[in-house]
């Protein structure tokens, strides 16, 4: 059965974006990037809301193109356009690079989904792993805590009305100090 995975950067004060959409104080270097395509790479997909989807879509199709992109960079743009993807949205017609677009969050489509042959499914983007959440699809949660400290902006986690037990499955510590907290879900 696949896993549904949060894969997600926050600061150390638990914020995704700071103010203004900013994720200029992500500390992503040849060495994290590596790690994301080693762990992405293998995946049967991408799970994501409009905004991350297009985001991604305004860089990441031809990235491999630049010639002052890293290895990794380049690696992940032929990752990125081959890995099919699904992009919720109420507002899209239509998603290019190999996507689909689903109108809402259908629990048992998602279930059935996870039930297919085929690598995890990579969630991207905080609201709609809030969404995920209280339908209680997610199995995996992937946090890279950067060392900084933005002071306000967006939170990763909502409030919730009740605790989700995890457990820790990995740690790492990167040499940038960013460090990998991989939790699982206790089910």
């Amino acid at each position: 059965m696949r896993k549904i995975v949060v894969q997600m950067s926050v600061s150390l004060d638990g914020f995704f974006e700071g103010p203004g959409g900013d994720i200029g104080w992500h500390q992503v270097d040849e060495e994290l990037h590596q790690h994301f395509n080693d762990v992405i790479a293998p995946m049967g997909g991408f799970l994501s809301g409009r905004v991350s989807h297009e985001l991604m879509a305004a860089y990441w199709p031809t990235a491999d193109q630049d010639p002052t992109a890293s290895g990794p960079e380049r690696e992940f743009a032929r990752i990125w356009r081959d890995m099919p993807k699904i992009v919720y949205s109420r507002t899209l017609d239509h998603a290019d690079w190999n996507a689909t677009v689903m109108r809402e969050v259908d629990v048992e489509q998602v279930r059935r989904l996870t039930a297919e042959p085929g690598g995890d499914l990579a969630l991207g983007g905080a609201d709609l792993a809030a969404t995920f959440a209280r339908h209680d699809l997610i199995d995996e949660y992937r946090i890279y805590v950067h060392p900084v400290l933005v002071g306000r902006g967006r939170r990763l986690f909502p409030e919730a009305d009740a605790p989700t037990g995890l457990r820790l499955v990995e740690s790492r510590v990167f040499g940038n100090g960013v460090v990998l907290l991989r939790h699982e879900r206790v089910r």
